[in-house]
C-alpha cells in the first residue's frame, strides 16, 4: 500500500515526486513509467530552455509558475552541480508590422515582473553579432539547462528518501475503492491512497481511466528541429527568437544554443500522427483516428487553416525552413544545417474547439491531473510539483497503511 501513485517520469510527475517526499518524508511514493528509462518523452525532446515567462498573460499559471519556478529550478541546479547558463535571449522584430506586437510584449513581461529591455539594431548586434531586426526585446531572465539531468536528480532524490520507480510498467485500469486507488498495470496491481496522473502525452487517456470528465483531449503536434553543423556555432551567441503571432500557439522557428554547445534550429508545429510520432513516417491508427473524429480539432484547424498550412510547407520544405531562419540571421545557409532530434507537444484542445492556453490541473477527492502541461512546464516543474503537493493530503497512518 503506497500514499501516492504517480504515473509518469517526465519531469513533471518526478518533480511532484520530489516536493511529496520534501514535504512528507515519511509518505510511501511509487512513480510508475510504462518506458525503460525516465524522461523519455517531452522532457527528453525538450529543448533545453529556461523560460522567463515573457509570453504569458499575467495572473496565469504559467507567468507565476515560470518567474518562480525558474528561481527554484536555478537554486536546486546550484545545490546539486548541474550546469545552466543565465545567457539571456533577444526577441527580434524583423517587419514593421511587428513592432506593435513586440511593444505588447514588452510591455507584458514588465507586468510579469521581468528586467526586460527595448533595444535598437545596434544594441541587437552587440548581442547576437550576426542576428538582424528593427528592434528587439532583451531578456536576461533567460537561460539554458538539460532537463534530462534534472529529472535524473529527482529520482535519485526520491528514491535516496524511500520512494519506489518501477519502469516498464503501463497503468492499463484505475479502480477507486472507498479508501485507496487501485492500479492494475501489466505486471502488477499496485494500491494507493491517492493518485497523481503526470502521463504527458497520455494524461488523458489516463484520466478516462478513472472515469474523469475532462472535456479535452491531448492532439499531439510534432516539433521539427535542424542542428547548425560545427563551423557555423559561431552565427548564435545564446537564444535567438521572432516576434511570435499571437493567434498562434507556438513561438515560430528560433535559435536555441544548448548547454552542450550545439546549437539547434527550429521547432516547426505540425499534427503528429501518433502521440510518440518523432519521424515524419510515424502513424497509430488509434492516436490517427481520435484527432480526425474530435469535432473539436477540425474546428481550430479551420481557425487556424493559414498559419498551419504555412507549418507544413515548412516540414515539408527545407528551403523554406531556412528562408525563416534567414529573417532572424540573413547568412544562414542551408548547407549550414543538418537534421535533428524532435520533440512532440502534448496539447489539450477542449470540446468547444479552444486550445489549452494554461497549464491544467483537475482533481477530485482521491485523485488529481495535470492535463496540460507543455512548455514552459520544465521551467515550473518545481513550482508545479510544489502546487500539487500543497493540494494533496497528507499520509494517513491507520492499520491498513501500517508497515
Amino acid at each position: 500500500m503506497y500514499d501516492y501513485i504517480i504515473i509518469g517520469s517526465g519531469i513533471v510527475g518526478l518533480s511532484t515526486g520530489y516536493a511529496l517526499s520534501e514535504r512528507y518524508p515519511e509518505a510511501r511514493i511509487l512513480i510508475i513509467e510504462k518506458e525503460n528509462s525516465i524522461a523519455y518523452h517531452q522532457t527528453g525532446h525538450n529543448s533545453g530552455v529556461i523560460h522567463s515567462g515573457i509570453y504569458y498573460k499575467p495572473g496565469s499559471l504559467k507567468a507565476k509558475f515560470s518567474k518562480g519556478g525558474g528561481n527554484r529550478l536555478r537554486a536546486f541546479c546550484d545545490q546539486y552541480g548541474i550546469a545552466y547558463e543565465m545567457c539571456g535571449k533577444v526577441i527580434v522584430a524583423t517587419e514593421e508590422e511587428e513592432l506593435p506586437l513586440l511593444q505588447n510584449l514588452y510591455e507584458r513581461g514588465l507586468q510579469n515582473g521581468l528586467g526586460v529591455s527595448l533595444i535598437g539594431s545596434e544594441q541587437l548586434r552587440e548581442i547576437e553579432p550576426h542576428a538582424s531586426g528593427l528592434k528587439a526585446i532583451h531578456v536576461k531572465e533567460a537561460g539554458i539547462v538539460n532537463y534530462r539531468r534534472v529529472a535524473e536528480q529527482f529520482a535519485a532524490l526520491i528514491q535516496e528518501r524511500g520512494g519506489t520507480l518501477l519502469l516498464n510498467t503501463r497503468a492499463e485500469t484505475i479502480r477507486e475503492d472507498a479508501d485507496e486507488m487501485i492500479v492494475e498495470c501489466d505486471n502488477g496491481t499496485f494500491r494507493g491512497r491517492f493518485l497523481i496522473n503526470c502521463a504527458g502525452l497520455h494524461c488523458d487517456r489516463i484520466a478516462a481511466l478513472q472515469g474523469m470528465q475532462t472535456n479535452m483531449k491531448i492532439v499531439p503536434f510534432r516539433g521539427e528541429y535542424y542542428e547548425l553543423i560545427p563551423e557555423k556555432h559561431g552565427l548564435v551567441k545564446n537564444l535567438i527568437y521572432p516576434v511570435p503571432n499571437p493567434n498562434f500557439p507556438f513561438l515560430g522557428v528560433h535559435f536555441t544554443r544548448m548547454i552542450d554547445g550545439h546549437v539547434h534550429a527550429g521547432p516547426n508545429a505540425v499534427l503528429s500522427l501518433k502521440r510518440e510520432g518523432y519521424r515524419k513516417t510515424d502513424f497509430n491508427l488509434r492516436d490517427f483516428a481520435e484527432v480526425m473524429t474530435y469535432p473539436a480539432f477540425w474546428k481550430i484547424a479551420g481557425q487556424n487553416m493559414s498559419e498551419g498550412w504555412k507549418e507544413i510547407v515548412r516540414s515539408l520544405s527545407k528551403k523554406v525552413f531556412v528562408r525563416n531562419l534567414q529573417r532572424l540571421i540573413p547568412e544562414m545557409r542551408e548547407d549550414d544545417l543538418i537534421p535533428s532530434q524532435n520533440g512532440v507537444r502534448a496539447q489539450a484542445l477542449t470540446k468547444d474547439g479552444k486550445l489549452v492556453d494554461d497549464f491544467l490541473i483537475v482533481s477530485n477527492e482521491k485523485s488529481i491531473h495535470i492535463l496540460n502541461a507543455p512548455s514552459p512546464a520544465a521551467t515550473a516543474s518545481i513550482s508545479i510539483g510544489q502546487a500539487i503537493s500543497e493540494q494533496i493530503p497528507g499520509p494517513l497512518r491507520s492499520p491498513i497503511f501500517a508497515t
